[in-house]
């Protein structure tokens, strides 16, 4: 069955106060993800403020994790686990038809070895 992002994301936010720390930290996230973007991009922008609006908002995050009991279901974590189900889904896709393949060819040798050896 292959990692559905959405339901999982779905699946990881049901307490209230999860909810209202996430709804809290994210325009925080958001800012201080701009202010160090901007910073690099000489916007003249302080990239320390930046830093450390984004670590408080990781903070709440984590805090409303830690809440709902379920700290491992972070976004980092959710995104990775997401992204790895797509590569063995596609490595599948990939790797069926060469296994096909490999199965024929080694069965075309056995069959050509078998007529050789017949008198």
């Amino acid at each position: 069955m292959p990692f559905n992002l959405v339901k999982a994301i779905k699946s990881t936010h049901r307490h209230p106060a999860n909810r209202i720390l996430h709804l809290i930290g994210l325009p925080i996230y958001v800012t201080g993800i701009t202010l160090v973007a901007g910073y690099f991009l000489n916007l003249n922008t302080n990239p320390i403020t930046g830093l450390t609006l984004w670590l408080i908002a990781v903070s709440l995050f984590l805090t409303g994790h830690k809440i709902e009991g379920n700290l491992r279901a972070m976004t980092l974590i959710i995104v990775f686990k997401y992204l790895r189900s797509r590569k063995v889904i596609m490595s599948r896709q990939v790797i069926q038809p060469a296994r096909e393949a490999q199965k024929n060819l080694l069965t075309n040798k056995i069959d050509s070895l078998i007529m050789s050896a017949q008198p």
